[in-house]
């Protein structure tokens, strides 16, 4: 069971929060899933981040389901009392679930940041502590993650940057008080490939517009220079950009749930109106 897919979903609107809470089922558009979770398709279960529209209880996880079914269907077959109009016949995958389970402690944010899919397995979900931890994108990565908790480096994993019309993902996104750093983990497949340095290139420089200095380790370094070279250079790095810039509303978050094991976040008694 644990190495069994999650995906976690993002509750962008209310009305999606009333039809997961009431209605128990969550809907993806066919060509988003085709696109870009087609490689860990299809998942077993399904959690859901709140977004800052949830105001009571924003940028967390706290609540998951297990997956009974999933079917294809039609907008206006998911939403009948919908006025007819262009989205009417887009194609949707219908997760249905029967109940939502709730998490002894919910998963929280950092800081605020901006998250599409997180597909990862139930066995990480279940040990996340933070939303940093459910990424499951390789092996390096994992080993740089385990790392900057060990060294209280305060990184985001899979941070998506805009950059005039394109968007990349950082594998390692860290703010300064005078700058940011994307550390990235270079696999040895990956460099073999004889247009990846161009790529990088011409990445690097796009990203370099927007203020990101970048750092990137191969897997010798990762596997073999984690402590004599990685993280040294990350530390000197940071040091030379002021020291890490702390978001004091989220850093207070994780103080005051910390101190108060017992505190849940309820999932069921929001509405709009509070």
């Amino acid at each position: 069971m644990n190495s069994e897919e999650l995906l976690v979903g993002i509750i962008n609107r209310i009305s999606d929060f009333e039809i997961i809470r009431d209605k128990h089922w969550y809907r993806i558009p066919v060509d988003v899933a085709d696109n870009r979770l087609k490689k860990r398709w299809p998942p077993k279960w399904i959690a859901f981040y709140q977004s800052g529209v949830l105001r009571n209880n924003p940028f967390l996880i706290s609540h998951y389901a297990e997956i009974k079914s999933i079917v294809k269907v039609q907008r206006n077959e998911l939403f009948s009392n919908e006025p007819y109009n262009q989205n009417s016949n887009k194609i949707y995958y219908k997760l249905v679930f029967e109940k939502l389970d709730t998490l002894p402690r919910p998963i929280l944010s950092r800081r605020w940041r901006r998250i599409i899919f997180i597909q990862t397995t139930y066995e990480k979900f279940l040990n996340a502590v933070e939303i940093n931890d459910l990424f499951d994108e390789s092996i390096l990565e994992d080993r740089l993650w385990a790392e900057f908790k060990r060294n209280k480096i305060e990184a985001e994993r899979q941070e998506l940057v805009q950059v005039k019309n394109k968007f990349y993902f950082l594998d390692f996104a860290i703010y300064c008080i005078k700058g940011k750093l994307d550390i990235e983990t270079d696999g040895d497949e990956w460099h073999h490939n004889p247009n990846a340095a161009e790529k990088d290139n011409l990445r690097n420089n796009e990203l370099s517009i927007k203020g990101w200095n970048i750092i990137r380790f191969n897997s010798n370094q990762i596997h073999e220079k984690t402590h004599t070279y990685c993280i040294p250079k990350i530390k000197n790095n940071i040091n030379n950009l002021g020291g890490i810039k702390v978001d004091q509303y989220f850093s207070k978050r994780f103080e005051e749930f910390n101190e108060d094991g017992d505190y849940q976040y309820n999932f069921f008694d929001y509405s709009p109106e509070d």
